[in-house]
């Protein structure tokens, strides 16, 4: 079984900010395979599980706050009995522009809480992360009240099509794996440029 956990912080008024991007994407992808989302005891966790590209996989939104997701994501992977090579992060990066993605098998945290959180949870950073460019602030901005600020009238049209992209590349990391995705997604995202 796959696991792809979307990293946000829960509750009504983060429910479209910035950071819950990774919410966003993985409540697209439940949407579009029928998955649905319940509480999943014992895991700090929203979670439901379905088959993508003939692969079983479960699909989660941690109820925990961001800068401790990594406590969700360890209990779902012990619950389910799944593999570290098994998972996927879905997050928001402010050092990606925005509306780009780059989808990897590994690394450091590049300074994200919840993946920070992830990686201090696990005592590994052998996962994949797929990352949600939402651009930095202008100079005059704070980076967390960016971080937990809304969407502009002009970006929300671009989300959905950055949303839809995230879910195209979550079923080709479940159908072909990472490398794959990385070299479909990746190289798109810099054309783009």
């Amino acid at each position: 079984m796959k696991l792809i956990v979307g990293l946000g912080n829960p509750g009504k008024l983060y429910q479209n900010s910035r950071h819950n991007i990774g919410f966003l994407a993985v409540k697209a992808l439940a949407k579009v395979y029928r998955i649905s989302f319940k509480k999943d005891s014992g895991t700090f966790s929203l979670s439901g599980k379905g088959k993508i590209k003939s692969q079983d996989v479960r699909l989660a939104i941690p109820f925990t706050f961001m800068n401790v997701s990594g406590v969700a994501v360890d209990a779902l992977l012990k619950k389910y009995k799944i593999d570290l090579e098994d998972l996927l992060v879905v997050y928001d990066d402010l050092d990606l522009e925005f509306g780009r993605m780059r989808i990897r098998p590994c690394g450091s945290s590049g300074g994200h809480r919840g993946l920070k959180s992830i990686i201090y949870s696990l005592g590994n950073q052998a996962f994949s992360r797929l990352r949600l460019g939402i651009g930095r602030p202008e100079a005059d901005i704070d980076a967390a009240e960016f971080v937990l600020s809304s969407f502009t009238k002009e970006e929300k049209g671009k989300v959905r099509e950055i949303i839809q992209r995230a879910v195209e590349c979550c079923c080709i990391w479940l159908a072909k794996g990472v490398t794959e995705a990385m070299d479909v997604f990746n190289a798109r995202s810099a054309k783009d440029e």
